[in-house]
């Protein structure tokens, strides 16, 4: 994600879970999943549709916890500078990128332990499993390429030059692959049967993109940039729509079931538009969560939304000039959508 939603962290405390609940006034209920420790780096959620379990990146560890509950059902540690983690339908693999490490590790998700590491690019990002091809596709934002990872044999088989920092991806199932280029503001098309890029489209002048999402099918690229959510046609790379959006935006996720997107922006909110259909979407009401709250998992077999932060001491200031996190607070929001 973001450089400036990522801060590495160095060492940790012992960590323990504790579960709290609170309504927001958009009347979604909000559980917190206090997981605590050194709250310093997070990135990455996600949900394992083989375990139901919620993985989450922190800092040096990917904390695993009950979905439900919050409970903390276990830990993968050693993953230094943590990002994305990614599953396969039908395996019992999952993949972790190590940001400082350069490296993908590969963890049983039974036993919790690593079994191998994978070389990849420099400050590898954002992962996940691409179902035309059947590869992993990683996102190496300090060497501007994408690693295409064989899973059966867990090596790097393609190295594709983006021409800048690809910051996430996401498949249309059908051939193609898309990447934000945060850097170059736009959008690079990747074939997904060969791994060359066939198209470079922008986003309008808006700025540095980071979360992106899909409809694939009404073919609709949800891109959040800078306070705007852009909305491409996914086969033309045509500008659809802009949707102003909340601050600090680094997430975003498509509900295909709702037909509903969920932008998590960092100041608090998480912005929430309707896809009528595919030329007409509407801007609903907020969900009020909290500051730092800029990246997001959803779990489509419930709905739910999961977003990471912690708490901030405004008074104080780290080494960038930000409010200073408070140690032992981070945690994990789980959002009951309306349906």
């Amino acid at each position: 994600m973001k450089t400036k939603s990522f801060i590495i962290a160095s060492t940790f405390l012992c960590l323990s879970v504790h579960v709290s609940a609170q309504k927001t006034v958009s009347s979604n209920t909000i559980k917190t999943f206090k997981i605590g420790g050194n709250s310093d780096g997070w990135d990455y959620l996600t949900v394992n549709p083989e375990n139901n379990l919620l993985y989450v990146s922190h800092g040096t560890r990917v904390n695993i916890l009950n979905k439900t509950t919050g409970e903390n059902l276990g830990e993968i540690e050693g993953t230094t500078g943590v990002h994305g983690i990614a599953f396969i339908p039908g395996s019992t693999n999952g993949y972790i990128t190590c940001g400082k490490l350069n490296s993908v590790k590969v963890f049983d998700t039974k036993t919790n332990q690593v079994i191998t590491e994978i070389a990849v690019g420099q400050n590898p990002d954002a992962v996940f499993y691409e179902t035309f091809s059947k590869k992993l596709i990683v996102c190496n934002g300090k060497t501007n390429n994408i690693s295409v990872i064989n899973p059966v044999n867990n090596t790097v088989v393609n190295t594709i030059d983006v021409g800048g920092k690809p910051e996430t991806a996401v498949s249309n199932g059908k051939g193609k692959i898309f990447v934000n280029i945060e850097d170059k503001n736009e959008i690079v098309v990747i074939d997904a049967q060969n791994f060359t890029v066939i198209n470079h489209w922008n986003l309008d002048k808006e700025e540095e993109p980071s979360g992106l999402a899909i409809d694939t099918k009404t073919n609709r690229l949800f891109s959040t940039c800078d306070k705007m959510l852009v909305i491409l046609d996914s086969e033309t790379g045509k500008l659809v729509k802009k949707m102003p959006i909340g601050e600090g935006c680094d997430g975003t996720v498509f509900d295909d079931k709702t037909k509903t997107i969920y932008t998590s922006n960092g100041e608090g909110n998480i912005s929430v538009v309707q896809e009528k259909n595919a030329n007409q979407f509407i801007a609903l009401k907020n969900i009020t969560t909290k500051k730092g709250a800029r990246t997001i998992a959803l779990d489509s077999s419930t709905h739910d939304l999961y977003l990471p932060t912690a708490d901030f001491d405004d008074k104080e200031k780290d080494s960038r000039g930000r409010p200073k996190i408070k140690e032992g607070t981070f945690q994990v929001l789980a959002v009951k959508t309306i349906k």
